[in-house]
């Protein structure tokens, strides 16, 4: 785990710099909001996710979330077919994505249909996970 002052970021996850992580389960890769993200964009209140089966390329938009500070977009960190949405966050249901970013607030899970390696190659992992932690904490200050 990394602590980023009062923040965690845990180091088994990849980061897309638009604060979505992304996870390998199996073949599939499960998606969320990290905490820094959260802190910059305020309390999410609302989400709409993109359709189940709907191939959504890298860092394009999986849906959006409505925050105290405006419209965010969630950013796909990889390549891949929506094949699971959370049930436990749905539209106005989202105190976990606030409460639980790493558990039981994740957003979705994805069919990685591009070239994975090289996918995850270009997210932030890693020893580099601090630096651009302490980076991105600038943006809350």
């Amino acid at each position: 785990m990394v602590k980023v002052g009062d923040y965690e970021l845990p180091d088994d996850l990849y980061y897309h710099k638009k604060h979505v992580w992304a996870k390998l389960e199996g073949d599939n890769v499960k998606v969320g909001i990290d905490q820094i993200g959260l802190a910059i964009a305020g309390k999410i209140v609302f989400v709409k996710l993109k359709k189940l089966g709907r191939e959504i390329p890298a860092g394009k938009s999986l849906g959006t979330a409505e925050a105290g500070k405006g419209v965010i977009p969630i950013t796909a960190p990889i390549t891949g077919e929506i094949i699971e949405l959370n049930p436990d966050v749905d539209k106005r249901n989202t105190a976990f994505l606030n409460e639980d970013p790493y558990g039981k607030g994740w957003v979705a899970i994805l069919k990685p249909t591009g070239d994975l390696k090289a996918e995850l190659d270009q997210l932030i992992s890693g020893d580099k996970i601090k630096e651009w932690g302490e980076s991105e904490l600038k943006e809350i200050e």
